[in-house]
C-alpha cells in the first residue's frame, strides 16, 4: 500500500503518518466491498439502508446528484442559468446582501465567501468588487447586540448612499430555511425586515430559498408567494451539511461572482475518482477507512481539522458540522447502543501552532490532525531582510511566506510523527473554486462511507431534534410570561 493518492488534477490525499508500522495497519483496515457498493447504490438511487427522515418516513439521499448538473437532476441547466442571471440582477445593483442561516444554510455559505472573496471584500469600492455588493451574515445565532449593531451598520450606510449617491441603499435579504420556522434564522430576519422597512433612505428586497413544495408549502414559502419574493430551493433529499453544492450555497455564490461551475465540476471530477472499488484510488473510501480503523482499534477518536490558510478556517467549521451530526450516533441500525462518532475540532495553521500543538503533540493520545496544505498560493510574498542587524530577524528572511508556512506545517507533521501521533494531509494545488469543489465533495462522501463501515445512519440527525423538542414550549412559557407583565 502506498502513501498517497494523486488525482490527474493534482488533488492529493497524503497519509504517511496514519498507515504503517506503529500506525493504522493494512490487517487493521475495514472490509470495503459491501461499504462501497453501498455507496454506490446510494449514488444511483438515493436509498440508503434503514435511513429514515425525522418524521419517521423512509427518505431518499441525493446529495450525490448534485455535482451533475443535467436535465430532471437537483442542479438542471435552467436552474444554473437562473442562479446566473440571479447574479446579474444583483451585480452594480444592489450594495448589500445580508445572508440570513444556520447549520448548513450559513458554514457553507461562509466558505464560498471565504475563499472566493477574502476578509476585506466589503472594504473595497465597488469598483474594486467588480459591482459586487457587501456580504453580511446574520441568522446563525440569535444574538441581540450583533443584530443591533448590524441594523446600526447599515442605517450608516444608508446615510452614506443619500450623501454620496443621492440615492437609497439596496439591501437584499437572503434568508435561507428549509421548514421556514428556524428559530435563529427568522427571528433575525424578522428584526432586520421589520426595522430596515422603517429605516429611512433603504430599499429591502427578499429572496427566499426554501422547500419548494407548492401542496404543503412552507412558511417562508407561502410568505414568498404573498409578498412575490423570489425564491430557490432547498432539495429534498439534501441534507444542510451536505446543501452548499445546492441552491442554499449557490444562491450566495451567485451574488458575488464565485465560479459556480468550476465548484461542481470540482465536485463532480472528485465524484467520478471515488466510483472505482479500489481502496488504493478511492480517496473518500480510504480517507473513511483509515479514520474509521484509527478510531476503533488505536482510540483515536478526535479529529483535529488543520488547514494551513486563514481563509479555509470556515471550512474546519463547516467540517464540524458535516463530521458530528452525520456520525455521532447512539445506536447502529439494528437499534443497538453504540455512542460511534469523531469528535471534529477547529484549528488552523500557523495561528494553533501557538495555541493547541502542545495537547496535540504530547496530550492525550486520541487524536488525528488534519492538515489541509495549499500547494501554490499567486500572492506569496518574500519575506525581505529589512532588519540585518537583528540576526534572529535576518534569519527568516530570503524566503516567501508560502515556504516559510509550508515550512511550519512540515514541522509539525514532522514531530508529531516523532511521538506518536496521526496526522494526514489534503494538498489542493491552489486555492480555487475547483479544488474547493473537490475537497467539500469529497468529505461528503466520506461520511457516507464512513457510516457504512459503523453501520450508523450518516444521514440522520435525532439528537438536534431532541432540544428542539424542548426548546419549542419553553419558548412559548417565556412569550405568555410576556403577556402577562405587560
Amino acid at each position: 500500500m502506498g502513501t498517497q493518492i494523486k488525482l490527474p488534477s493534482g488533488f492529493t490525499f497524503d497519509y504517511t503518518n496514519l498507515f504503517g508500522e506503529g500506525k493504522v495497519t493494512q490487517a487493521e483496515l475495514p472490509e470495503t466491498k459491501a461499504a462501497h457498493k453501498a455507496v454506490c447504490h446510494m449514488r444511483e438511487t438515493g436509498e440508503v439502508r434503514g435511513h429514515l427522515s425525522k418524521d419517521g418516513t423512509p427518505e431518499l439521499v441525493l446529495f450525490p446528484q448534485l455535482p451533475y448538473v443535467k436535465d430532471g437532476n437537483l442542479n438542471s441547466p435552467a436552474d444554473i442559468e437562473k442562479l446566473k442571471k440571479f447574479g446579474e440582477s444583483v451585480k452594480g445593483r444592489i450594495d448589500i446582501v445580508v445572508s440570513l442561516g444556520i447549520g448548513g444554510s450559513f458554514l457553507g455559505n461562509k466558505v464560498l465567501f471565504d475563499v472566493g472573496c477574502g476578509e476585506f471584500w466589503n472594504s473595497m469600492t465597488p469598483e474594486e468588487r467588480g459591482g459586487w455588493p457587501e456580504v453580511y451574515f446574520s441568522g446563525n445565532n440569535i444574538d441581540p447586540r450583533r443584530t443591533k449593531d448590524l441594523l446600526q451598520y447599515l442605517a450608516h450606510k444608508a446615510e452614506v448612499a443619500k450623501t454620496h449617491r443621492k440615492r437609497a441603499l439596496r439591501v437584499l435579504l437572503l434568508v435561507i430555511s428549509k421548514s421556514g420556522g428556524t428559530l435563529d434564522t427568522m427571528s433575525n430576519f424578522m428584526v432586520i425586515y421589520d426595522k430596515l422597512s422603517k429605516t429611512a433612505n433603504v430599499e429591502t428586497e427578499v429572496v427566499a430559498v426554501t422547500d419548494p413544495n407548492e401542496e404543503k408549502p412552507t412558511l417562508l414559502k407561502k410568505l414568498a408567494t404573498e409578498k412575490g419574493w423570489p425564491t430557490f430551493r432547498v432539495p429534498d433529499g439534501v441534507g444542510g451539511r451536505f446543501s452548499v453544492f445546492s441552491d442554499v450555497g449557490l444562491s450566495l455564490a451567485a451574488c458575488v461572482g464565485f465560479d459556480i461551475e468550476s465548484f461542481l465540476k470540482g465536485a463532480r471530477d472528485m465524484d467520478e475518482a471515488c466510483k472505482t472499488d479500489d481502496l488504493m484510488k478511492n480517496p473518500a473510501m480510504l480517507n473513511a477507512a483509515l479514520k474509521f480503523a484509527a478510531s476503533k482499534e488505536h482510540g483515536r477518536e478526535i479529529e483535529v481539522m488543520m488547514p494551513y490558510g486563514d481563509y479555509l478556517k470556515s471550512l474546519s467549521e463547516w467540517y464540524i458540522q458535516l463530521l458530528a451530526e452525520s456520525l455521532g450516533k447512539e445506536e447502529d441500525r439494528e437499534g443497538r447502543k453504540v455512542y460511534y462518532g469523531r469528535t471534529p475540532l477547529v484549528a488552523v495553521g500557523t495561528t494553533d501552532m501557538h495555541a493547541q500543538t502542545q495537547q496535540h503533540q504530547e496530550g492525550r493520545l486520541n487524536k488525528i490532525v488534519q492538515f489541509i496544505r495549499v500547494e501554490d498560493w499567486p500572492e506569496d510574498c518574500m519575506i525581505p531582510d529589512v532588519f540585518p542587524e537583528a540576526q534572529k530577524l535576518s534569519d527568516i528572511a530570503g524566503v516567501t511566506m508560502a515556504e516559510a508556512l509550508e515550512v511550519a506545517r512540515v514541522s509539525n507533521e514532522e514531530a508529531l510523527a516523532s511521538n506518536g501521533r496521526y496526522s494526514a494531509c489534503f494538498v489542493l494545488p491552489t486555492l480555487n473554486a475547483y479544488h474547493l469543489g473537490e475537497l467539500m465533495y469529497m468529505l461528503a462522501l466520506s461520511v457516507a462511507y464512513e457510516g457504512e463501515f459503523a453501520d450508523v445512519d450518516a444521514f440522520n440527525q435525532p439528537g438536534v431534534e431532541a432540544y428542539k423538542r424542548i426548546m419549542g414550549p419553553r419558548l412559548a412559557e417565556v412569550k405568555k410570561a410576556r403577556a402577562k407583565k405587560a
